[in-house]
Order: C-alpha cells, then sequence, then structure tokens
C-alpha cells in the first residue's frame, strides 16, 4: 500500500514569553493507507502537535508534511482549510457539539460548506448515523444523549463527508470503559471494514491495542518503544 502521510524531518516549537519551546526535533514518520496508528506519550510530550500538523491544523517550522499527495506546509491557510474539508475527520475528546442541534443535524454540519443538496446532505447524514448505530438517535439534543453516544455521533460528523483520514485526539478520554470500548471497537470497524485510515493519540494502553501499530512520542522524539526501554 502507498504511504498517506509522509513526516520529514519536522521541526516545531513555541514561544512562551521570551522563551521558545521545540516541542518536535527532526520528526520522521510514514502512515500507509488503511493503517490504524496509535500514538502513546505522557502530556506535553509533542503528540497532539504532530497529529496537529497531520490534520492541517498547524504547520511545521522546518520540514515536510505530505498527507494524501499534498504538501501541507505549502500551501496557504484558504487551501489548507479546502483541503482539511475535503481529507480529515476530526475526533476530539470533548465531542464539540453544538447543544442546540440534534445528532443529525450535528452531523450535517460539516456538509453545509459542500454544495450537495438538501436531500443528499440527509441521506449522508443517515448513512453515517446508520454505521455508528445511532440512526434512532437522530432527533435527540446532546443533552439527551450518553458520553459514548455523542462520541459515536462526533464520529459520524467526522465520517459524513468520507474524509481520506480519520484524526482522533483521546477520543475515549471522557468516556467510562464500557463506552471507550465500544467507541474504540466503532473505529476498528470503520479501519477494517471500511477502509479508512486511523490515528489516534492516546494515553490508555487499552486504546492502543486495538490499533494495527503503535508508537511513542515523548520530549519531541518518536519511537517504536517508550523512551528508557529502547534496546
Amino acid at each position: 500500500m502507498t504511504a498517506l502521510v509522509t513526516i520529514k524531518d519536522v521541526v516545531k516549537g513555541y514561544v512562551r514569553g521570551k522563551q521558545r519551546v521545540e516541542v518536535l526535533h527532526g520528526v520522521n514518520l510514514e502512515v500507509r493507507e488503511r493503517d490504524f496508528l496509535a500514538l502513546m506519550g505522557p502530556s506535553g510530550s509533542g503528540k497532539t502537535t504532530l497529529l496537529n500538523l497531520i490534520g492541517g491544523l498547524d504547520k511545521p517550522d522546518r520540514g515536510e508534511v505530505i498527507v494524501a499527495g499534498e504538501r501541507l506546509d505549502t500551501l496557504s491557510s484558504g487551501k489548507l482549510a479546502k483541503w482539511r474539508a475535503r481529507h480529515v475527520g476530526f475526533v476530539f475528546q470533548f465531542y464539540n457539539l453544538l447543544p442546540v442541534l440534534s445528532a443529525e443535524r450535528n452531523v450535517e454540519v460539516p456538509l453545509l460548506l459542500t454544495k450537495l443538496s438538501g436531500k443528499q446532505r440527509k441521506q449522508n447524514v443517515r448513512a453515517a448515523l446508520e454505521l455508528v448505530g445511532l440512526a434512532d438517535r437522530a432527533k435527540h439534543k446532546p443533552a439527551e444523549l450518553s458520553g459514548g453516544q455523542q462520541q459515536r455521533v462526533a464520529i459520524a460528523r467526522a465520517l459524513v463527508s468520507d474524509p481520506t483520514l480519520l484524526v482522533c485526539d483521546e477520543p475515549t478520554g471522557d468516556l467510562d470503559r464500557e463506552s471507550s470500548e465500544a467507541v474504540l471497537e466503532l473505529l476498528e470497524l470503520l479501519n477494517r471494514d471500511h477502509g479508512k485510515t486511523v490515528i489516534m493519540v492516546t494515553h490508555d494502553p487499552r486504546a492502543a491495542e486495538h490499533a494495527s501499530r503503535l508508537l511513542y512520542v515523548d520530549k519531541g522524539v518518536l519511537s517504536a518503544e517508550p523512551l528508557g526501554t529502547a534496546a
């Protein structure tokens, strides 16, 4: 399979006050199509920064970020926004659902930026909710759903535009164990049966077991073993 994501010698830092803090130090990474990659590491290790670069939410200071054949580090902010809308579905820890909207309306939000007709949008929303097992909760607002159901709505929203890549930042971090397992099994299903490439940041080793590949980020360095355990 071809590489969907290629990261080459990426450096990323931020300025805090008068001090520059370097978060990623010359990171290299390749993620192939239909991969399910988990990224683990302590808080502040750089894993979410790396995820944001892959998802086109941020740009590196140096190095190349190539995703779905596009050099993201060279795109203007406007072109990058259009690229994200076409290629990336985002799933966050705290769902980010709009409380005044029903599940189906929340799922429809990304499609409002497209040229799809109202009828086609409804068909896509219905298919996404059926895929995550919530077709019968389409009219419910977030407050009427459990945490696990809200996260599944968020996954349906991420899927509704048929993205190339699912980018998940601690998707089970706010869920109980049973709900976490249901969400992780759904991500596995999307990867295995629907061919979605999934990149997931997690603190939870049990969550990482659902991925087909695991890498560690610590102090801005990417490795196959936790820092300090590699031979």
